[in-house]
C-alpha cells in the first residue's frame, strides 16, 4: 500500500498514526496492497478556500476527500478489489482540534485526525452519510475500524465519539 502524508499546514500531527490508520483501513476493507493514497494536511484557510471551490460552503471543513478510480471493497466473493488510485483525503488539524475538545468523549487533535482520516477512506470508497441508513452504516463501520486500531495499537480509553456530521 502507498501511503503519502503531506503536511502543509504548520502544525504538528502525529503523521505516523495517521499512515498507520489508513493503512489498517484499507487493508481491513480489503483494498488491494499495491493501491496508492494521499493524505494532505492543511491550515485553515487552505480548507475554507477547497471547501468553497468543491461544495460551494463557507468555512473550513474537518475533512475532504478526492476519489480518483472509484475503488470499492470487493464483495463476499472477491478476495480483493482491483489495484488503482484511491485518491486525496485533505484534513485540517485546527478544525479537528476544536471538533476534539468539543466532542462528548474530548479527545485530543490527533485522535480526531485518526477518526477523520478513517471517514476520507471510506468516503472515497463510496460510503457516505446523507440518509439515515447510510449513516449508520459509515458511522459503524468507522467506528468498528478505529476501535479495531486502537485494540491493536494497545491504545486505552473509550474511543473517540464520531463528531464528523
Amino acid at each position: 500500500m502507498s501511503i503519502d502524508v503531506n503536511n502543509e499546514s504548520g502544525t504538528e500531527v502525529d503523521e505516523q498514526a495517521i499512515l498507520d490508520i489508513a493503512r489498517y483501513a484499507l487493508a481491513r476493507m480489503r483494498i488491494h496492497p499495491l493501491s496508492e493514497l494521499s493524505v494532505i494536511v492543511v491550515d485553515a484557510e487552505a480548507m475554507e478556500q477547497l471547501h468553497i471551490q468543491w461544495m460551494d460552503l463557507p468555512g473550513p471543513t474537518d475533512v475532504m476527500s478526492f476519489p480518483m478510480d472509484e475503488l470499492r471493497p470487493p464483495s463476499k466473493d472477491e478476495e480483493e478489489a482491483p489495484q488503482g488510485l484511491l485518491g486525496d483525503i485533505v484534513l485540517c488539524p485546527e478544525v479537528a482540534a476544536k471538533q476534539g475538545a468539543e466532542a462528548p468523549t474530548e479527545h485530543s487533535m490527533d485522535e480526531e485526525l485518526q477518526l477523520l482520516t478513517v471517514h476520507g477512506v471510506l468516503h472515497l470508497l463510496g460510503y457516505d452519510h446523507e440518509e439515515p441508513d447510510e449513516k449508520a452504516e459509515m458511522f459503524g463501520l468507522q467506528a468498528a475500524i478505529v476501535d479495531g486500531w486502537r485494540v491493536e495499537k494497545g491504545l486505552t480509553g473509550p474511543s473517540p465519539a464520531p463528531t464528523v456530521s
